[in-house]
């Protein structure tokens, strides 16, 4: 038994509102680090040939894929019935298989797989704190794994070799970034943008292409210098990216000026919709704990 050992996850059953990650995930902020999530689920081989494979979206890039996804992976955390959300997000993978180039068989449902994307989703709440928040202390990050467990329960997919604890977590998040995961094409690309309109066409009619595509470049730009700034050091080097003293101090004052306004902010300005709603529904048995997300 760790001094950590004070929350027993329940198999099989939502996380709620007294849950540490009701806090947490719901938080607006996770849009600062949803790309650098998405990126390091499609650096996973089996992911990244997945999506060659099955996904007509792949070279739109990691944050169409997160803000495709992430709605959903909300809904398995704050949805009134998180069970079938989360049976519906195993669903869309069960096509997901196939074999690599050397005859190796792959499929998303297999837990070497399908565990990576929710370590990602998991440990994007412990990054987001540490760059644009208050780092969580060591208790904190042990109580949010052990929810990520149950969380990850819900899905009804084998749980098998994947770790126990946060110290376990971190080995195994370490070992990915140094021996699973693989720069590939839409790495190398999110990082030297050669085409304009990355982002697409317009999302709204009334917003001339002649505008939304300056504008939403360099919303892609800025989106990729805080990825660089954030991304796993050793992935940095390996690809590459020049990250310099200066930048980070850039990056550690605009972490900072975030942080101090984020908490200025009325509450439910602080929460992303489907938590904003999940909590309302709430509101009669657990009221939002404002002092718990001020503090954040």
């Amino acid at each position: 038994m760790t001094a950590y050992d004070d929350y027993q996850p329940l198999p099989g059953v939502p996380l709620g509102p007294d849950s540490l990650t009701w806090r947490l995930f719901g938080d607006q902020r996770m849009l600062l680090v949803g790309m650098r999530a998405g990126l390091l689920q499609t650096m996973h081989p089996a992911i990244d040939l997945a999506l060659r494979e099955h996904d007509s979206t792949y070279f739109q890039g990691p944050m169409k894929r997160i803000l495709r996804s992430l709605p959903q992976i909300l809904g398995v955390v704050y949805d009134a019935d998180a069970r079938a959300t989360a049976e519906r997000v195993r669903d869309y993978h069960r096509p997901l298989k196939g074999r690599f180039p050397d005859g190796t068989r792959y499929s998303a449902l297999t837990p070497e797989v399908f565990y990576w994307p929710h370590a990602t989703f998991f440990e994007m709440q412990i990054a987001l704190r540490e760059h644009f928040g208050r780092p969580l202390s060591d208790r904190d990050k042990e109580r949010l794994f052990q929810e990520s467990r149950q969380w990850y329960s819900l899905y009804g997919v084998s749980a098998s070799g994947t770790p126990a604890t946060y110290d376990e977590f971190r080995a195994y998040w370490d070992d990915t970034i140094t021996h699973v995961l693989r720069p590939n094409a839409i790495a190398r690309s999110t990082f030297n943008r050669t085409k304009k309109g990355i982002f697409g066409p317009s999302p709204v009619k009334y917003l001339p292409e002649v505008l939304w595509q300056p504008v939403s470049d360099a919303q892609f730009d800025a989106m990729a210098w805080v990825l660089r700034g954030t991304f796993p050091a050793e992935l940095r080097d390996r690809m590459g990216l020049d990250w310099t003293a200066a930048e980070d101090r850039r990056l550690r004052a605009l972490g900072a000026g975030i942080q101090h306004t984020f908490g200025r902010l009325p509450l439910q300005a602080r929460l992303l919709p489907q938590a904003r709603q999940a909590w309302r529904r709430e509101a009669d048995r657990a009221p939002l704990p404002a002092r718990a997300f001020a503090s954040r």
